[in-house]
């Protein structure tokens, strides 16, 4: 067994010097030093994260022209589709994360469409497999799960207009708080579902023995980790506009609104289990949603026999109030902002 791993790791350094002698020979001399630091920072061995010099010369090149990010992010992705070895698999994911969490805008930017560019998912790694030993076979698990959380995250970063846990996009709390305030509920809605999908992929996170304590696994963890708390900090200023806005949903909105939170309610027993951060802003987060939902279900979505609230009574509440008659503002009407934050006011 010794002789074998020991084979293993020589033939790993080998496969790390053939690929580095064959980008020196073929790629472009503009783009070779960016192309080595790539190769250099998704090596084949299995003891080291990337290491934060190659990973440095990786981010600089967000600030240099869109080609040169354009090629970087290109480099990246096409060495991520074509490994079939779980530990390059997963450092080329922990260099997106990377990118997504400290990386320039150009360089988030060029990332968030390449991962879809031209109908393809450069992040879906469902049927990666290395079977190469044990360990690879559970890392492998790892990979499919984190590939499939980035998309994730990307996908939420989108629809918030910012890149969650990032240091470029990091905004006051009172500002953020301003911004959601002005959200039609459509819009609200949608980025606490978004946040939900985020926190419900982390909940699914592998929990598999021989990968414990797994220095790759280990750094997956801590990125993993922050994001968490970002997300939750989200989902904390959106419940609480929530708050502010129950008596103005309509039935559909709060329906919608309850089974969001629900779903983000289930994730938190399969959060503890994983032993997930917690801290005091975790917990009182967590309260609040259940509260909330508490509060939705009991004022919005249930009538007085406890039965779903039907369509049809929708329905005619929607055809009443549709009524060109009613839709005129008469002196004395007043005015009902998004968030229950503002006072009416009074024509």
């Amino acid at each position: 067994m010794g002789r074998i791993t020991i084979l293993r790791d020589f033939i790993r350094i080998i496969k790390d010097k053939a690929s580095q002698s064959k980008a020196a020979l073929l790629s472009d001399p503009k783009t070779l030093s960016l192309h080595l630091a790539l190769l250099r920072a998704t090596t084949h061995d299995p003891f080291t994260p990337p290491d934060p010099r190659h990973l440095a010369a990786l981010l600089a090149s967000g600030h240099t022209s869109r080609a040169t990010v354009s090629t970087a992010i290109e480099i990246l992705m096409d060495r991520l589709q074509t490994t079939r070895d779980a530990y390059v698999a997963i450092k080329c994911l922990i260099t997106v994360h990377h990118i997504i969490k400290r990386g320039s805008f150009i360089l988030q930017d060029q990332l968030s469409v390449y991962s879809s560019n031209g109908g393809r998912n450069y992040l879906k790694l469902s049927n990666f497999r290395d079977n190469t030993t044990l360990l690879t076979w559970e890392l492998s698990y790892w990979v499919r799960w984190y590939a499939l959380y980035l998309e994730y995250l990307l996908q939420t970063s989108r629809v918030l207009g910012f890149f969650l846990s990032s240091a470029s996009s990091s905004v006051d709390k009172n500002e953020e708080e301003e911004k959601v305030s002005s959200l039609i509920n459509s819009q609200l809605l949608k980025e606490i579902n978004s946040l939900g999908n985020l926190i419900e992929q982390i909940s699914r996170m592998p929990n598999s023995l021989h990968t414990n304590g797994n220095i790759l696994v280990d750094e997956v963890l801590g990125m993993v980790n922050e994001d968490y708390l970002a997300s939750t900090n989200e989902v904390s200023i959106r419940v609480s506009e929530f708050k502010e806005r129950i008596s103005c949903l309509s039935v559909f909105e709060s329906v919608e609104l309850g089974f969001a939170l629900k779903r983000l309610e289930d994730c938190k027993e399969r959060l503890s289990a994983l032993g997930q951060m917690r801290n005091v802003l975790v917990e009182t987060v967590w309260g609040s949603i259940s509260e909330m939902k508490d509060e939705v279900g009991n004022d919005e979505l249930y009538g007085e026999e406890g039965r779903l609230m039907t369509m049809e009574s929708s329905k005619n509440k929607v055809s009443e109030s549709s009524r060109y008659g009613e839709r005129v503002l008469k002196p004395g009407d007043s005015v009902d902002f998004f968030s229950g934050r503002f006072s009416k006011l009074q024509y």
